[in-house]
């Protein structure tokens, strides 16, 4: 390293964000996550002993992923290689494996390569790994917002240990804050800034687990703030109010936090709960979700799971897709919240639903049976002479618009795919059937 690497090195360790900055160097200053490095776990026990295999760190943003791989670096007596996948090409990959290869046989020493964002490699990249993390040349450090069994290479997933990090308490949060507001050596502690009670429980509770988004107002605060008569930054609730004006919300449109959100929806409306359904709603709206996704996720909860307990649920949805269309957002959430509404409270049944599975169930598994030939079309000509039509009984002929006749083949004529249930308009519809049938029978 020449003076001018040098130089740019410590203008940017000195100039990078207070979160960057305030990284622990060692475990015991890590706040939370004790599940996974408390002095009994086996991560804390592993990078105490520096006897580290493949690991691949799995959470939100702000929850320590990076800082985990950091406070390793600092442990291991193994050379360490970082790389984001989101820039990395195979070159960086393979002069890592170089140096790696070099290390082992020259010195005996081990190599970890930290993959920052992991998910982002294609599968030709992870697989490019492989060898080397099973030869031993590398101990791989993977780090990921999203579901590695997923979006993870199986093989390299076989060879390592997943953890999973979880959002960051409240309590760790404000520890981090206060110790960002009082550490001078990393913090922001030269400024003698003083944060107040009530501004310190409001970003700790906004930040939503993640601690960077958190320490990023703490610092925003303390740099645009002037220093009161006493001479010190006091960061009050407006303060804080003003530099994090948006709670976090994780939510990434291709990820889990989608998936998990608009599955907590689903199951909400079908299981009959209009505050859970507007709760996550509000939660996909306020993240930026496509108003036409929920539009389709609400239209086919309608059938799927109120179906004909409540056929005009069907129709409000319908309506509400359409509407949704012509007004975006963000009168559009009126119209969704309308819809969604409708469906959490109209009465269920899945019978229609699970009708036609079974259906093509049968239809999928079991050969092909005639249709009865009273059923099938006499006007193309010659089928009056194959028979095609013949006995047909016209159901408006009769009472009740109703007449009893075989309508499945023969194979199936005893079957029954609609369990119609006693719930709602279904009720009303089985009632119908059942009188109509009667009648008929009675005649």
């Amino acid at each position: 390293m020449d003076l001018f690497d040098y130089m740019r090195e410590n203008t940017i360790k000195q100039e990078s964000p207070l979160a960057s900055r305030l990284r622990p160097q060692t475990l015991d200053e890590v706040v939370g996550q004790q599940h996974i490095i408390g002095k009994d776990k086996l991560l804390y026990r592993a990078i105490q002993a520096d006897k580290l295999s493949s690991i691949i760190f799995y959470g939100p943003p702000g929850t320590g992923k990076t800082t985990l791989a950091k406070v390793i670096a600092h442990t291991t007596s193994a050379a360490f290689e970082q790389i984001n996948a989101t820039v990395a090409g195979k070159k960086d990959m393979e002069d890592i494996v170089a140096k790696a290869k070099d290390n082992l046989g020259m010195y005996g020493k081990k190599t970890i390569l930290f993959v920052d964002e992991i998910h982002r490699f294609n599968k030709g990249q992870q697989d490019y790994l492989l060898p080397y993390v099973e030869d031993g040349t590398l101990i791989l450090i993977g780090a990921t917002t999203e579901n590695p069994y997923f979006e993870v290479n199986g093989a390299l997933l076989s060879r390592s240990v997943i953890f999973e990090l979880k959002p960051l308490e409240k309590e760790d949060i404000k520890k981090l804050i206060v110790r960002a507001v009082q550490d001078e050596k990393k913090g922001m502690g030269s400024f003698h800034a003083q944060i107040d009670e009530d501004a310190l429980e409001f970003l700790a509770d906004v930040a939503n687990g993640d601690a960077r988004s958190a320490l990023n107002a703490v610092e925003l605060g303390i740099l645009t703030t002037a220093k009161s008569e006493d001479g010190k930054v006091h960061i009050t609730l407006d303060t804080a109010q003003e530099c994090i004006q948006k709670r976090v919300i994780r939510y990434d449109k291709t990820g889990d936090n989608h998936y998990d959100t608009i599955s907590a929806f689903i199951k909400s409306m079908r299981g009959s709960d209009p505050d859970a359904t507007a709760y996550y709603l509000a939660r996909m709206l306020y993240a930026g979700e496509d108003v036409r996704f929920i539009a389709r996720r609400i239209l086919i909860c309608a059938s799927e799971d109120v179906g004909n307990a409540d056929p005009q649920a069907l129709v409000v949805a319908s309506a509400a897709a359409q509407a949704v269309e012509r007004l975006g957002m963000p009168e559009a959430r009126i119209t969704l919240s309308q819809a969604a509404l409708y469906v959490a409270c109209a009465p269920k049944s899945n019978a229609a639903y699970m009708a036609v599975d079974k259906a093509m169930e049968v239809v999928k598994t079991q050969k092909t049976a005639p249709i009865p030939a009273h059923l099938q079309d006499a006007h193309y000509k010659s089928a009056a002479k194959l028979g095609h039509g013949a006995g047909y009984l016209y159901a408006h002929d009769y009472k009740n618009h109703y007449v009893r006749q075989q309508y499945l083949p023969d194979a199936l004529k005893d079957s029954r795919f609609y369990e119609m249930t006693e719930i709602g308009y279904e009720k009303k519809m089985k009632e119908h059937l059942d009188k109509i049938k009667a009648e008929a029978d009675s005649e």
